[in-house]
Protein backbone atom coordinates (compact mmCIF):
# COMPACT_ATOMS: atom_id res chain seq x y z
CA UNK A 1 0.00 0.00 0.00
CA UNK A 2 1.37 3.41 -0.99
CA UNK A 3 0.65 6.86 0.44
CA UNK A 4 -0.91 7.92 -2.90
CA UNK A 5 -3.47 5.10 -2.62
CA UNK A 6 -4.45 6.18 0.91
CA UNK A 7 -4.45 9.91 0.09
CA UNK A 8 -7.33 9.42 -2.35
CA UNK A 9 -9.49 7.92 0.42
CA UNK A 10 -8.60 10.18 3.36
CA UNK A 11 -11.42 12.69 2.83
CA UNK A 12 -13.99 9.92 2.45
CA UNK A 13 -12.76 8.20 5.63
CA UNK A 14 -12.82 11.51 7.54
CA UNK A 15 -16.42 12.11 6.46
CA UNK A 16 -17.39 8.59 7.55
CA UNK A 17 -18.38 7.61 4.01
CA UNK A 18 -15.67 4.95 3.73
CA UNK A 19 -14.37 2.50 6.30
CA UNK A 20 -10.70 1.60 5.87
CA UNK A 21 -9.93 -2.00 4.98
CA UNK A 22 -7.12 -4.00 6.59
CA UNK A 23 -4.44 -2.81 4.18
CA UNK A 24 -5.33 0.86 4.65
CA UNK A 25 -5.51 0.45 8.44
CA UNK A 26 -2.09 -1.21 8.46
CA UNK A 27 -0.68 1.62 6.36
CA UNK A 28 -2.16 4.25 8.68
CA UNK A 29 -0.51 2.61 11.73
CA UNK A 30 2.90 2.54 10.06
CA UNK A 31 2.84 5.87 8.16
CA UNK A 32 2.78 8.94 10.38
CA UNK A 33 2.20 11.32 7.48
CA UNK A 34 -0.98 9.59 6.35
CA UNK A 35 -2.21 9.24 9.95
CA UNK A 36 -1.69 13.00 10.51
CA UNK A 37 -3.49 13.76 7.23
CA UNK A 38 -6.44 11.64 8.32
CA UNK A 39 -6.54 13.29 11.74
CA UNK A 40 -6.40 16.78 10.16
CA UNK A 41 -9.20 15.84 7.75
CA UNK A 42 -11.32 14.53 10.66
CA UNK A 43 -10.81 17.78 12.62
CA UNK A 44 -11.70 19.81 9.54
CA UNK A 45 -14.81 17.68 9.01
CA UNK A 46 -15.93 18.15 12.62
CA UNK A 47 -15.36 21.93 12.41
CA UNK A 48 -17.40 22.13 9.21
CA UNK A 49 -20.22 20.05 10.69
CA UNK A 50 -20.30 22.22 13.84
CA UNK A 51 -20.59 25.41 11.83
CA UNK A 52 -24.17 26.30 10.90
CA UNK A 53 -24.83 26.50 7.19
CA UNK A 54 -26.12 29.91 6.09
CA UNK A 55 -29.62 30.00 4.65
CA UNK A 56 -29.94 30.66 0.95
CA UNK A 57 -31.33 34.08 -0.04
CA UNK A 58 -35.00 34.38 -0.90
CA UNK A 59 -35.88 32.92 -4.30
CA UNK A 60 -32.30 31.72 -4.77
CA UNK A 61 -33.27 28.49 -6.50
CA UNK A 62 -35.79 30.06 -8.86
CA UNK A 63 -33.39 32.83 -9.88
CA UNK A 64 -30.55 30.38 -10.39
CA UNK A 65 -32.71 28.03 -12.47
CA UNK A 66 -33.89 31.00 -14.54
CA UNK A 67 -30.30 32.03 -15.27
CA UNK A 68 -29.38 28.47 -16.19
CA UNK A 69 -32.37 28.23 -18.55
CA UNK A 70 -31.48 31.56 -20.21
CA UNK A 71 -27.84 30.52 -20.65
CA UNK A 72 -28.92 27.15 -22.03
CA UNK A 73 -31.38 28.81 -24.41
CA UNK A 74 -28.71 31.21 -25.67
CA UNK A 75 -26.30 28.34 -26.22
CA UNK A 76 -28.97 26.36 -28.10
CA UNK A 77 -29.78 29.39 -30.25
CA UNK A 78 -26.12 29.79 -31.19
CA UNK A 79 -25.82 26.11 -32.07
CA UNK A 80 -29.03 26.31 -34.11
CA UNK A 81 -27.79 29.37 -35.98
CA UNK A 82 -24.45 27.75 -36.77
CA UNK A 83 -26.17 24.55 -37.93
CA UNK A 84 -28.63 26.46 -40.13
CA UNK A 85 -25.85 28.58 -41.63
CA UNK A 86 -23.83 25.45 -42.39
CA UNK A 87 -26.84 23.78 -44.05
CA UNK A 88 -27.53 26.87 -46.17
CA UNK A 89 -23.87 27.07 -47.19
CA UNK A 90 -23.87 23.36 -48.09
CA UNK A 91 -27.05 23.76 -50.16
CA UNK A 92 -25.56 26.75 -51.97
CA UNK A 93 -22.35 24.85 -52.68
CA UNK A 94 -24.30 21.89 -54.08
CA UNK A 95 -26.40 24.25 -56.21
CA UNK A 96 -23.37 26.10 -57.56
CA UNK A 97 -21.63 22.79 -58.23
CA UNK A 98 -24.62 21.44 -60.15
CA UNK A 99 -24.99 24.66 -62.11
CA UNK A 100 -21.30 24.66 -62.98
CA UNK A 101 -21.41 21.01 -64.00
CA UNK A 102 -24.43 21.62 -66.24
CA UNK A 103 -22.86 24.67 -67.86
CA UNK A 104 -19.53 23.00 -68.58
CA UNK A 105 -20.89 19.66 -69.81
CA UNK A 106 -23.46 21.08 -72.21
CA UNK A 107 -26.33 19.45 -70.35
CA UNK A 108 -28.10 22.77 -69.86
CA UNK A 109 -30.16 22.23 -73.03
CA UNK A 110 -31.18 18.79 -71.80
CA UNK A 111 -31.90 20.19 -68.37
CA UNK A 112 -34.29 22.78 -69.83
CA UNK A 113 -36.26 20.02 -71.52
CA UNK A 114 -36.17 17.96 -68.33
CA UNK A 115 -37.48 20.97 -66.38
CA UNK A 116 -40.37 21.25 -68.85
CA UNK A 117 -41.26 17.59 -68.31
CA UNK A 118 -40.82 17.96 -64.57
CA UNK A 119 -43.02 21.07 -64.37
CA UNK A 120 -45.83 19.40 -66.36
CA UNK A 121 -45.61 16.41 -64.00
CA UNK A 122 -45.73 18.74 -61.00
CA UNK A 123 -48.84 20.45 -62.36
CA UNK A 124 -50.57 17.07 -62.74
CA UNK A 125 -49.53 16.04 -59.21
CA UNK A 126 -50.79 19.36 -57.81
CA UNK A 127 -54.17 18.82 -59.47
CA UNK A 128 -54.44 15.36 -57.85
CA UNK A 129 -53.42 16.63 -54.40
CA UNK A 130 -55.65 19.74 -54.33
CA UNK A 131 -58.75 17.95 -52.90
CA UNK A 132 -56.69 16.77 -49.87
CA UNK A 133 -55.26 20.20 -48.98
CA UNK A 134 -57.86 20.99 -46.26
CA UNK A 135 -56.98 17.71 -44.52
CA UNK A 136 -53.26 18.50 -44.68
CA UNK A 137 -53.88 22.05 -43.44
CA UNK A 138 -55.90 20.74 -40.48
CA UNK A 139 -53.22 18.18 -39.61
CA UNK A 140 -50.54 20.86 -39.82
CA UNK A 141 -52.55 23.13 -37.54
CA UNK A 142 -53.06 20.32 -35.03
CA UNK A 143 -49.35 19.56 -35.07
CA UNK A 144 -48.51 23.24 -34.55
CA UNK A 145 -50.88 23.45 -31.57
CA UNK A 146 -49.42 20.25 -30.06
CA UNK A 147 -45.89 21.59 -30.45
CA UNK A 148 -46.95 24.90 -28.91
CA UNK A 149 -48.48 23.17 -25.88
CA UNK A 150 -45.38 20.99 -25.54
CA UNK A 151 -43.12 24.06 -25.71
CA UNK A 152 -45.25 25.88 -23.16
CA UNK A 153 -45.30 22.90 -20.79
CA UNK A 154 -41.54 22.33 -21.03
CA UNK A 155 -40.86 26.02 -20.40
CA UNK A 156 -43.18 26.25 -17.37
CA UNK A 157 -41.63 25.65 -13.92
CA UNK A 158 -42.39 22.29 -12.31
CA UNK A 159 -45.35 22.28 -9.98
Amino acid sequence: MRCDDVADAIELMAAGELTPDAAVSAHLTTCGSCARSLETARRMESLLRARPAPAAPAQFTSRLMSRIRRASWRREQIVDWIFNAAMIAAALLVGVGLWTALRHTGLSVVSREAMGIFSSGMIAAAQRVTPSLPLYAGATGLLAVALGVWWWASDSPAL
